[in-house]
């Protein structure tokens, strides 16, 4: 694995670092508060170009991500930003799934169509990066139990810290199969 050095990241919602961790093709990136506390505030996002960067009311990603970054500048701790675009099927296959979500489909039916189990994202990753922090106990950031499960072998989730984004005509749906299907404490 090859990772950057460690540089700063100053951000509207305050002074961070920030540093790669490259898996095969995909560059991973950790913002954190220095120092960090002891058993920091973390979060796990999974790449959402769509919400994360162009804003989308069709999901509460983009939302997560900055009331993830406002509370870890507030009280210390780590994002991890993986570069697992769509649940882990990728951008363009993500667009397919958003098609077929316009004709009817939910989110999981949508990945289930294009062939795909209904999350495809991986955690290994994240084996590396509590490794390299000396991260042994966190505080999640997180409202998805499969998430809780995914990250116990690797390090122990002392709290699970609730992140509710604003709901809107256009995510109902999708926030709704959530929680119905995916188990999400919303």
């Amino acid at each position: 694995m090859e990772t950057s050095n460690i540089a700063k990241l100053p951000t509207k919602w305050g002074e961070f670092k920030i540093k790669v961790f490259k898996e095969q093709q995909k560059e991973h990136f950790v913002i954190f508060t220095d120092p960090l506390p002891q058993i920091p505030l973390l979060r796990v996002h999974s790449e959402c170009l769509t919400g994360d960067v162009f804003g989308s009311m069709k999901c509460d990603c983009g939302n997560e991500l900055n009331l993830a970054m406002q509370q870890i500048a507030q009280n210390g701790g780590i994002l991890i930003y993986l570069r697992q675009e769509g649940r882990g099927i990728g951008l363009l296959n993500k667009i397919n799934a958003y098609f077929l979500q316009d004709n009817g489909r939910d989110t999981v039916e949508a990945n289930l169509e294009l062939g795909f189990k209904e999350d495809e994202r991986s955690y290994h990753i994240l084996k590396e990066i509590f490794e390299y922090f000396k991260i042994r106990s966190i505080r999640l950031l997180t409202n998805n139990p499969r998430k809780i499960k995914a990250l116990e072998p690797f390090v122990e989730v002392t709290e699970r810290v609730e992140i509710i984004a604003p709901t809107n005509c256009y995510n109902e749906n999708y926030l709704k199969t959530k929680k119905e299907k995916l188990g999400h404490m919303l």
